[in-house]
């Protein structure tokens, strides 16, 4: 590559993801694996889940624990909630849960605080099961409508809440462009593969992305109230310098 070419990427990924890596980069210099704790126990208990529910023995108890249905009762299901995040999805390989929980959650709990990650990943979760039972009982024929069918499909496990937190952190850390992909990308999953699992994901962006929009507004009237209560006095004048005197001479 040449130098035209390499230097306007360069500046658009320390625009981008700049603010962003620097934080991490400097937390994991610092910490290591101290940076993120709640992470590591994180992908700890995935692994232990995934392994214990491909047992004879173990499938039905992991069920109970943390699969969440829309058939399911909504009292039991946000019981299960808390431990939803950790299930691994059935149909889809284990390894991509772990490296998702790895890295969005890892990467939140250094920007954020490892309860705030907690938070917004509960949230996006629960929007996504508040969804289910929404869209069925809109029916299939409605534009946000779901089939019966789709009262047994099991909740996405950690990944609404993987998607949740990651718009969360492009629009914190000012990713704009990142974030505006990843809504295309969950959208675009929907178009190709019209799912409960690529429908939960956008209930999840639309969930965090109403957070931020509440965020932002309260910040702006914090900013906006010291203004109000003490505005700004006006620039005062420049004492005007006194003219130089000169002495009075008489004529002779």
């Amino acid at each position: 590559m040449t130098a035209w070419t390499t230097t306007p990427l360069r500046r658009f990924a320390r625009r981008e993801w700049g603010p962003l890596s620097g934080t991490v980069r400097g937390a994991l210099v610092r910490d290591r694996l101290r940076a993120a704790p709640m992470t590591l126990g994180a992908v700890c208990l995935t692994s232990l889940f995934q392994i214990v529910q491909n047992t004879p023995w173990g499938f039905l108890p992991v069920q109970n624990l943390g699969s969440v249905r829309a058939a399911d009762p909504f009292w039991l299901a946000l019981l299960r909630t808390p431990l939803s995040l950790f299930v691994p999805a059935l149909d889809l390989p284990v390894w991509g849960a772990l490296a998702q929980i790895l890295l969005v959650f890892g990467i939140a709990e250094i920007c954020i605080g490892w309860w705030r990650t907690l938070a917004i990943g509960y949230g996006a979760t629960l929007a996504g099961t508040t969804y289910a039972r929404l869209g069925l009982a809109l029916g299939p024929d409605r534009p946000l409508g779901l089939p019966l069918s789709d009262r047994v499909v099991g909740d996405t496990g950690p990944s609404a809440a993987v998607v949740g937190l990651a718009l969360y952190l492009c629009w914190r850390h000012r990713a704009y462009l990142t974030g505006g992909l990843l809504t295309a990308a969950m959208i675009g999953e929907v178009l190709v593969k019209d799912n409960l699992a690529g429908k939960e994901h956008l209930a999840a962006l639309a969930a965090v992305l109403g957070l931020c929009l509440a965020v932002a507004a309260r910040d702006q009237r914090h900013t906006a109230a010291p203004l109000r209560q003490h505005p700004p006095r006006p620039a005062a004048a420049a004492p005007r310098r006194p003219h130089p005197h000169h002495p009075h001479h008489p004529h002779r």
